[in-house]
Parts: structure tokens; C-alpha cells; sequence
């Protein structure tokens, strides 16, 4: 939308607009650029995708125009749509989000699963959440199971601004307490009881993978929340290690991971004194590796 590729007719429509983004984005090789272009248009308007298309023919103000302009050209540059919209959908829910803090993924809902699985409905139980970034595990959980409580840690302030905002959007202050803090540590000051559950999406990835990661996740992601040490596994085994300190004698961990470290988390678990489990996500790959200490 520029002086150099806009048509003669300089009238941009909702149409027009959608069109000439959808082109644009596919020449730069995006994924699903028509539903990139039209949460993006959808944000630039400040209404639902659903009014795109009875606003079709409609021109779009100065305003709405200089913000389109200046989203394309962050998309452009690989910032993360849900950094520009501000948003993103985990579960059913929307999770304010922004530069500093993981963006929530798809997969990530296998993890939700595998703790539903393990929490009861009628029954007050209590976990722990480590790296809670956005705040969209503990929240979802708490949402689906009113009686749980989650002790949530994350070492980053930015994380902390975040998952705030969330934890009162979704209404579950009384729910979720957010704690400052690395690992367990910030958990251990509150906690005069065993946990019942544990549960983490903690930085997996490898050293030597960074270089080949989306050019989103790349330039714009927070590294401290993606990468743990040579195997990608240094937290995951702290986190293994410790547990046993504060679950119950039939307390549970689960944990998000790669696929190919599945099979070696497993592995750690049942030598940490758990009975281990290997979940697949939708994609019918393995994702997430629980624990189980005692009899279920």
C-alpha cells in the first residue's frame, strides 16, 4: 500500500485491501496469508473478521489505512501476528500477549488434556505451574476445574505484566496465585503442603537448533523461554529431580516437550521413582510425558 504499488484508483476498499494483502503476503511465502490478512484487517478496523464481509465495499478511514500499512510491514519482518493483534486463542479463550512472552501453540492443548485427565471436578486440589508465561495453562485449568488452585512461577517481569492481565480477564484471582521467581524456588515459600500436581511447558529446544527456527520464533521470542542448554533437557531434569520434594505420595508431573525427547524424559521419570505415560498430540505425535508416583 504503497505510492509505487497501489492502483490508480486510489479508494481501498475492505475488498481491495484484503486482496492486495493476501498477495503480498503470499509473495512472501506466508503460510495462510488470506486469514493473516483478514485478522490483520480485522485488528486495523477494530471489529470481528466475521464484519469483513458484510463491509466489503466499504473505504476504509486514513486511520484504519495507516495501521494496516504499519501492520503488513511488522508481519513482513516475521514479528509474530498474535505481538501485532496483541492476542491469540489457546483453548477456546483469548490470552493478551506481546514481545517478551511466549506465544501460546496449539500443541500446548494436549498438555491441558493430560492435566484435565488427572484433576477432578468435584474435589479441592492444589498444583504448581513452572514458566507460566502468558498465564494460559494455570488460567485454562482453572477455567475448566473451579475447585483448583495453581501456584504459578516465571523468572520474567514482563511474563508477570502479562499473565496479570489475564489471570483477571478470565476472572481467577482467587484461582491462580502468580509467584516471581526461577522453578520451584518462588513455590516453596508458599507452599506448607504437598502439591498434588505439577505441570510445565518449559524451554526444550537444543542449542544448536536456534539457528534453524521460524524466522517468528527467531528474531522476535523470547530465547529464555525456548532453549535449555545442549539437549534442550537442563530444566527438565532440575525439574524431575525436585519434584519429589513437593508432591504427595500419589502427586503427578506432566510436561509439553519435542517429540524425540519424549522416549528420554520417560525414561528419566520412571528413574526419578514415577510411573511414566507418553501423550500424542493431534498430530498423532508424541508431546507430552507424565508421571505418576504411587498407585493412581
Amino acid at each position: 500500500m504503497t505510492e509505487s504499488t497501489a492502483p490508480a484508483d486510489d479508494v481501498w476498499t475492505v475488498r481491495r485491501i484484503l486482496q492486495w494483502t493476501t498477495g503480498y503476503l503470499q509473495q512472501k511465502q506466508f503460510e495462510s496469508p488470506r486469514l493473516e490478512a483478514e485478522l490483520l484487517l480485522a485488528h486495523a478496523r477494530k471489529c470481528q473478521r466475521i464484519n469483513l464481509y458484510t463491509d466489503l465495499e466499504t473505504p476504509l478511514t486514513d486511520s484504519e489505512r495507516a495501521d494496516m500499512r504499519d501492520f503488513v510491514k511488522r508481519r513482513a519482518q516475521h514479528e509474530p501476528l498474535a505481538y501485532i493483534t496483541g492476542q491469540k486463542e489457546f483453548y477456546g479463550r483469548n490470552f493478551h500477549v506481546g514481545q517478551g512472552v511466549l506465544v501460546p501453540r496449539p500443541e500446548t492443548e494436549t498438555l491441558i488434556d493430560v492435566c484435565l485427565d488427572r484433576i477432578p471436578n468435584a474435589q479441592p486440589i492444589r498444583i504448581a505451574e513452572v514458566g507460566f508465561g502468558s498465564g494460559c495453562i494455570a488460567i485454562t485449568l482453572a477455567r475448566q476445574r473451579p475447585r483448583l488452585t495453581v501456584l504459578a512461577s516465571d523468572i520474567s517481569p514482563v511474563a508477570m505484566s502479562f499473565a496479570e492481565r489475564n489471570v483477571q480477564q478470565h476472572k481467577v484471582e482467587n484461582q491462580v496465585q502468580l509467584l516471581a521467581g526461577d522453578g520451584y524456588e518462588p513455590i516453596r515459600h508458599v507452599c506448607s503442603e504437598p502439591l498434588d500436581g505439577i505441570v510445565s511447558n518449559p524451554p526444550y529446544i537444543r542449542e544448536d537448533e536456534m539457528a534453524g527456527l521460524d524466522p517468528d520464533v527467531l528474531r522476535h521470542e523470547p530465547h529464555e523461554a525456548l532453549v535449555s542448554g545442549a539437549d534442550g533437557l537442563d530444566l527438565v531434569r532440575r525439574l524431575i529431580q525436585q519434584a519429589g520434594d513437593l508432591l504427595s505420595p500419589k502427586g503427578w508431573i506432566a510436561m509439553e516437550l519435542d517429540p524425540a525427547q519424549c522416549p528420554v524424559v520417560a525414561t528419566l521419570l520412571e528413574q526419578s521413582g514415577f510411573t511414566p505415560a507418553i501423550h500424542n498430540d493431534l498430530n498423532r505425535q508424541p508431546r507430552v510425558v507424565s508421571g505418576q508416583r504411587g498407585s493412581e
